[in-house]
C-alpha cells in the first residue's frame, strides 16, 4: 500500500511539473502587456484579457497562419498515411533482390541531420520555382524513413497465411493490402498520424527558410512577428502558442485509444 501511494505521489508530481508550464502559458496569454513586463511574474491576471486572442488577427494575418499550418501539416500527414504503410508492406512481405540492403540504406537516412539536407532541398525548390508555395512546403516531406520503419515492424508479424488465403480467393495485391493489411494496422496508423501531424504542425525551420511573405507563414514562424527590436509581446506570443497547442491536444484525445493500443502492441511484438 505504501509503495503504491509513493508511486501515485511521484506520478502526481511529474504530472504537475508537466502541466504547470501550460497553465502559465494560458495565464500569460490573458495578461496585459504591463503585467508581462512586470518585475515579478504574474501567475493569475488581475483582469483576464480575452481580447488578446482577437488582437492576434489584428496585428498579423493570423488566419493565414492557421490555414497554412492546417494545409501543410494535414497534407503531409495524409501522404504519410498513404505511402509509408504501402512501402512498409513491401519491405515486410515481399522478397526481392537487395531488399535488406535497401532497407538499411533507408534507415541510414535517419542519421543524416536535416541541416545537411536543407541546402540541397532549398536549391531544388528554388530551381523548380516552388519557394513560398504550398508545394514547396509539402513535397520534401511526403514520405519518411521513420514512418516506413514503424509500419514495416508492425506489418511483419501479420501471419503470411492471411495474405496467402486472400490471394487464393482471387484478391489482387491492392485488395490484399486494403482489406487484409490496413485493418490490422489501425493502431500503428494512429501513432504514425499523430506523430507526423504534431511534428509538422510545430515545424519551424523549413517554413522559415522556404517562405518569404507573411501570408505563407505557418503559426510557429508567424509568431516571430511579435518579437520586436527591443522586447517581445509575450501576451500575444503566448496567445498564439495556446492556439498552436489546442489542435494537437484535441487530436491526441481523439486518437488516444488507438495510440495507447499501438504502443502496447508494438511492445508485445
Amino acid at each position: 500500500m505504501l509503495r503504491k501511494a509513493l508511486l501515485y505521489t511521484l506520478l502526481g508530481l511529474a504530472s504537475l511539473i508537466t502541466v504547470v508550464p501550460l497553465l502559465y502559458m494560458l495565464s500569460l496569454s490573458l495578461q496585459t502587456e504591463a503585467e508581462t513586463l512586470a518585475a515579478e511574474a504574474v501567475l493569475v491576471p488581475e483582469s483576464p484579457q480575452w481580447g488578446n486572442y482577437a488582437e492576434l488577427f489584428v496585428r498579423a494575418p493570423f488566419g493565414n497562419f492557421i490555414v497554412n499550418s492546417l494545409v501543410v501539416a494535414g497534407a503531409i500527414t495524409l501522404a504519410h498515411l498513404v505511402f509509408d504503410p504501402l512501402v512498409g508492406y513491401v519491405f515486410a512481405k515481399f522478397r526481392f533482390p537487395l531488399r535488406n540492403t535497401l532497407f538499411v540504406a533507408l534507415l541510414a537516412t535517419l542519421m543524416v541531420p536535416f541541416f545537411v539536407r536543407m541546402i540541397p532541398l532549398y536549391v531544388l525548390m528554388a530551381n523548380m520555382g516552388w519557394l513560398n508555395t504550398y508545394q514547396g512546403l509539402i513535397t520534401p516531406f511526403l514520405m519518411d524513413a521513420f514512418g516506413i520503419f514503424l509500419m514495416r515492424q508492425f506489418i511483419q508479424p501479420i501471419p503470411d497465411d492471411l495474405i496467402s488465403a486472400a490471394r487464393i480467393d482471387g484478391a489482387s495485391e491492392l485488395r490484399v493490402y486494403w482489406s487484409v493489411i490496413l485493418p490490422q494496422t489501425r493502431p500503428a496508423l494512429a501513432v504514425l498520424g499523430l506523430f507526423t501531424f504534431v511534428f509538422q504542425w510545430n515545424e519551424f525551420l523549413w517554413p522559415l527558410v522556404a517562405t518569404s511573405t507573411p501570408e505563407m507563414r505557418t503559426i510557429p514562424v508567424g509568431l516571430t512577428l511579435f518579437n520586436q527590436e527591443y522586447f517581445t509581446l509575450w501576451h500575444l506570443t503566448a496567445a498564439g502558442s495556446v492556439i498552436l497547442f489546442v489542435p494537437t491536444a484535441v487530436l491526441f484525445v481523439l486518437t488516444q485509444r488507438y495510440f495507447v493500443r499501438g504502443i502496447a502492441l508494438t511492445g508485445l511484438k
